[in-house]
């Protein structure tokens, strides 16, 4: 049977990796990311199941589905203009087709992918946390960009089901579970300071997630985390939901680390069943 080892949570903006290339490894997002990366070594994961928000790359307005599963043999990116090696990702696409029919049994619609390339938001997690790209993954994409998205409570009872049907799996695999995103992010749009490109419109909202995920509050962040919570978090703060979806899948458990990033909006996690 297959078993949860552990999660991680990281952002995905796409400067990250060429910043840390010209910085080198002594800089904050380069440390950040190395810290959980020897978490995701240690557990020794063989599949690893990755929530994210495609940024209407991988999809368009005239298809954008709520949920979608990837089922394929591997996917190539960036298929953006993000500035970072390019890659191909295999998929564990047996597990990954059992993931959506359990998901659909247990009432989720999941949208099927099986023809596809990734942008940043799931290549830039994998590049710092997977650099030799030989753990196939899982992708699972919520649309926590473009209105209407789903509520929190919803993302968070999709990871109770993406949870069964791992436990579900006969076959042995040690599962890790990330999630891509950031808390409070505008990008482009009005809550932006003045001659900005981006910024962080709420980061108290953003702090305050943190607390939440450190103390195990759960309840709290589900009853908190409303659409117009969301959506006064940024354009981007529907993120968020892939953050609630692991908590869905790994239940009540406290980050053994977890630490934001200056004021950015986001923050490095990792929770370990070992520790």
């Amino acid at each position: 049977m297959a078993e949860i080892v552990a999660a991680f949570g990281v952002p995905h903006n796409p400067n990250s990796p060429a910043m840390v290339e010209q910085l080198g490894p002594d800089c904050e997002t380069a440390r950040l990311y190395a810290e959980v990366e020897r978490n995701v070594a240690a557990v020794q994961p063989d599949v690893i199941v990755v929530f994210d928000s495609d940024h209407v790359n991988t999809f368009f307005l005239d298809n954008m589905p709520t949920f979608c599963v990837g089922v394929t043999d591997s996917i190539e990116g960036p298929n953006d203009a993000t500035r970072m090696p390019s890659y191909e990702v295999s998929v564990d696409q047996p597990l990954a087709a059992h993931v959506r029919k359990v998901g659909i049994f247990e009432g989720f619609d999941f949208s099927l992918a099986q023809e596809f390339k990734a942008d940043h938001s799931l290549l830039v997690p994998l590049h710092f946390l997977t650099p030799a790209m030989n753990i196939p993954i899982i992708p699972i994409y919520i649309n926590g960009l473009v209105p209407p998205i789903p509520l929190s409570k919803r993302c968070h009872a999709l990871g109770a089901a993406v949870r069964k049907a791992i436990e579900d799996w006969p076959q042995k695999l040690r599962v890790a579970i990330i999630a891509s995103g950031s808390f409070s992010l505008e990008i482009g749009g009005p809550k932006m300071a003045p001659g900005k490109r981006n910024g962080v419109p709420d980061p108290g909202w953003a702090k305050r997630i943190q607390e939440h995920m450190e103390s195990g509050r759960v309840n709290d962040l589900l009853n908190e985390a409303t659409t117009t919570r969301l959506a006064k978090a940024g354009n981007v703060g529907g993120e968020l939901l892939n953050w609630i979806a692991m908590l869905g899948v790994i239940g009540q458990r406290r980050p053994t680390f977890m630490q934001p990033q200056s004021d950015m909006g986001h923050a490095f996690a990792a929770w370990r069943w070992d520790r």
